[in-house]
């Protein structure tokens, strides 16, 4: 295992290409006070390395065959979210790697992502999750104020043969926040909020995730109307609470978002 007081950071001008391969063998923890890893485009203090920090291409991170275990990014001010991986700008993939009791801060409409929080991804390409676990069995879950695993603005998801369960968005009163509470709560496993960006869930089963507000799985809200979701081969199923399921249980959405819908079960 390996722990830490402060989280690891990227630096913009290495890569293009990084990779951190743990060999199925290393557990980073956080130890319940610090976040686990950092990336940020736009961040001075990580080099600058294009004038358009906000749509790069590089660098291009790939963390794979790792444990991300009791991250804490609620010390974190300016980019809260992401108790494990915090990524905004370049690109994000996630390869066999699991997620366990990563957490961020309690409360608030728009703040999230227990394990991983995603921003400005390279031309909208999406954030690759490819066999991996977040949560996986009571008492591992991930937890935040929206967003129990997954959360970003903006950014579309591929995410494969991947176990998203015992997840927890804990906040209180949605997005926006109903009057006299602080908001959240939405989205136990995923939650997307933004204008077009995709979601597409193959082979992943979504269960027992939890929320207060909306969306126990999944909580996605494209504000112009143009994203959508597709799922296959999947299984979402047993996430508790919440409301607004205009068109499948356990998924809040924008009535007029596509989905689409091939080999799986939503119940």
């Amino acid at each position: 295992m390996s722990a830490s007081s402060k989280p690891a950071k990227v630096f913009n001008d290495k890569g293009p290409k990084i990779v951190i391969d743990g060999g199925g063998k290393v557990i980073l923890s956080g130890e319940g006070v610090t976040r686990i890893l950092y990336m940020n485009t736009c961040d001075q203090n990580q080099v600058w390395t294009t004038p358009h920090c906000d749509n790069q291409e590089t660098p291009q991170l790939t963390v794979q065959n790792l444990t991300f275990a009791n991250g804490n990014s609620k010390n974190e001010v300016k980019d809260d979210g992401g108790g494990a991986i915090y990524a905004s700008g370049g690109r994000l993939k996630v390869i066999d790697t699991r997620f366990m009791n990563n957490i961020c801060t309690d409360t608030g409409p728009d703040l999230g992502g227990g394990a991983i929080r995603a921003f400005e991804q390279y031309n909208n390409l999406p954030v690759y999750v490819v066999n991996s676990t977040f949560g996986g069995a009571d008492g591992m879950g991930n937890t935040c104020s929206n967003g129990g695993a997954l959360s970003s603005i903006g950014v579309s998801w591929t995410v494969l043969n991947t176990v998203i369960s015992y997840n927890h968005a804990i906040g209180n009163g949605g997005n926006p926040a109903q009057s006299g509470t602080p908001g959240g709560g939405s989205g136990g496993g995923i939650y997307n909020d933004g204008h077009t960006m995709t979601l597409t869930l193959c082979g992943t089963l979504v269960q027992y995730n939890q929320v207060n507000a909306y969306g126990s799985a999944i909580f996605f809200v494209s504000n112009d109307l143009t994203g959508n979701i597709v799922i296959d081969s999947s299984v979402i199923t047993n996430n508790i609470g919440g409301s607004w399921y205009p068109t499948y249980p356990q998924i809040s959405n924008n009535q007029a978002t596509p989905i689409t819908v091939t080999n799986s079960t939503i119940q």
